[in-house]
């Protein structure tokens, strides 16, 4: 048995991980040495522990050398890396080791001295003409994961071809041929270097760069209450520094979750789609009368939103809802000062809501579709710079990620988290709450309606289920879902849609991805898509109904049927 012999071997690596692997069961030794912890698009993530599927020093030292190996091969002139690490147990540690092995290969580094949030790891590439770059975080993740991202030198994740490139040599390294510097040497050597300063300075100047309504804060910047957590991440410092720099005076932090903390002490996990998160801050929203609430998740990329309902409720906007309301904000004011650029663009997955795309065409703006995953949005970005043929606005996806701009090539919550305070002194100048301003989108557009089911199937067994139930409804999809007929089907791993009615079939133009959607009669998409960094599968739901009612209770039909389905 292949995996008992790798245990043995990493009996022998160090005392702490001998310690660790004594005395576990067969099925835990095969859990962790039955394959390698997977380096997919997004990088590696995992649960921290010994073990070749575990991330740990030697994992994370073993995807350095791979990637140190692949840079080497590109012949670029003086390499270099940029690092940032969030608040995760071990992030730090993981960071420094990453860094020393790039430095025992000759490839310069610069890392940041204190957790940053990792859209300013994108920002820092970019700004210090970086090869690439490596973010040390598990995203909203449970506290017993950790991950590790890469990006490269246009500060966007590594797409498909490059990731390849990447894992290949990965798989290639042996754990002997691993090579690390001494910290002392890297530093004498000057491979070992902190990032300079101004690089944070020069970022949060382009964050608040890019208010749209510059007349409109400075009137309502003291008028607005702002409840905000950074969940014991890493968006506390650069969130608060640019709205205190843009005047916002009424800024209020929730204490138990301000400063970092691994264990995430107060919140099951750390994921502001969760309204479980946001208990204490909703009891402060009620003392104060806030108007909002935003949270950041740990690696300050996603952001929720909450704000009081017709009822005087404090509810949770879904990642689509914001993502709606930021589209109609931004290009209700870029069209209101006369600011919206030649041939302009907003992008969104092939999952999220098709609610921004009624307000695109209302404001005669181009909306694209891309895969699931802000690399493709970002990848979007570097090809409008190439070609300059468009003007990117937003891009956004359903689970909570935003980005205005185009300094920064992946999701950011502190640009999110500015243009949501600002959105909200938009409407509470037109004496509307964010809330209200939702409802008035809904009875100009329609009552689009959206939900996801996520069902966890955890190790070999849950890979196998999870695998099943792709193949099924990609051999033999349903013909009807609640009623309604299933009138396209979309497998973006074969690239094609497919016709149920006329047999018709049309070449989808996207990277393959082990996605299919339904689509039926009345326009409805279900969309069923394996997590790439969880073990999970995902099933999302999109409608619109004549009501709010009527769209909800669509979904719910779709929820049961899907849900048998897969059972």
């Amino acid at each position: 048995m292949e995996y008992m012999s790798m245990y043995k071997r990493w009996l022998e690596f160090d005392e702490e991980t001998r310690r660790e692997l004594e005395g576990l069961d067969e099925k835990e030794i095969m859990e962790r040495f039955y394959k390698e912890l997977e380096f997919g698009t997004g990088g590696l993530r995992g649960i921290i522990g010994a073990g070749t599927n575990r991330m740990n020093v030697y994992t994370v030292r073993k995807a350095t050398q791979g990637l140190a190996n692949f840079i080497l091969k590109q012949n670029i002139e003086n390499p270099s890396v940029a690092i940032a690490y969030d608040s995760r147990k071990y992030s730090d540690v993981f960071a420094k080791e990453a860094a020393l092995v790039l430095n025992a290969s000759g490839i310069k580094t610069y890392i940041y001295d204190e957790l940053k949030p990792t859209p300013m790891l994108s920002y820092a590439v970019r700004h210090m003409k970086a090869t690439a770059g490596i973010v040390i975080t598990a995203s909203h993740n449970p506290k017993e994961y950790n991950g590790y991202k890469v990006y490269w030198s246009d500060g966007g994740q590594v797409t498909e071809e490059l990731a390849e490139g990447i894992l290949n040599e990965i798989k290639n390294v042996d754990y002997s041929d691993i090579k690390r510097m001494d910290y002392d040497e890297a530093i004498e050597k000057g491979l070992f270097n902190f990032m300079p300063k101004e690089v944070e300075d020069t970022y949060v100047k382009l964050v608040k760069g890019l208010t749209v309504n510059k007349e409109l804060v400075e009137k309502m910047k003291d008028k607005v209450k702002v409840i905000y957590t950074p969940l014991h991440g890493t968006g506390n410092k650069p969130v608060r520094r640019v709205l205190e720099e843009l005047g916002y005076k009424n800024v209020y932090v929730v204490k138990e979750q301000e400063n970092p903390d691994p264990a995430f002490s107060t919140v099951k996990y750390p994921n502001p789609e969760e309204s479980e998160v946001f208990t204490r801050a909703m009891e402060m929203a009620r003392e104060l009368d806030a108007d909002v609430i935003i949270g950041t998740d740990p690696d300050c990329d996603r952001v929720g939103v909450v704000v009081k309902n017709s009822e005087g409720n404090y509810v949770v906007l879904t990642g689509n809802q914001t993502g709606a309301l930021l589209t109609h904000y931004m290009l209700e004011n870029l069209k209101a000062t006369n600011t919206i650029p030649k041939n302009p663009v907003v992008i969104k997955t092939i999952v999220t809501t098709e609610f921004a795309r009624a307000i695109c065409k209302d404001y005669g703006v181009e909306i694209l579709d891309v895969l699931t995953g802000f690399k493709y949005i970002g990848e979007k970005i570097k090809e409008f710079e190439i070609n300059g043929d468009m003007n990117f606005i937003l891009g956004f996806e359903e689970s909570y990620g935003y980005l205005a701009g185009t300094f920064v090539r992946d999701k950011d919550a502190v640009i999110a988290s500015m243009l949501i305070v600002e959105m909200v002194c938009y409407y509470k100048d037109r004496g509307m709450s964010l809330y209200e301003g939702l409802m008035e989108l809904y009875n100009k557009y329609g009552f689009y309606k959206e939900d996801l089911v996520s069902i966890t199937l955890k190790g070999i067994e849950g890979s196998e289920k999870i695998k099943k139930i792709m193949e099924d409804l990609r051999s033999n999809p349903p013909k009807k879902v609640a009623d309604l007929s299933v009138k396209l089907v979309k497998d973006y791993k074969m690239s094609v849609t497919k016709n149920v009615v006329s047999g018709e079939e049309e070449v989808i133009e996207l990277p393959k991805s082990n996605v299919i959607q339904l689509v039926l009669e009345d326009g409805s998409v279900i969309t069923a898509r394996p997590s790439g960094t969880e073990p999970k599968i995902k099933f999302y739901f999109m409608t619109k109904g004549e009501t709010l009612e009527k769209a909800e209770e669509n979904i719910k039909r779709f929820k049961e049927e899907i849900l048998k389905m897969a059972e």
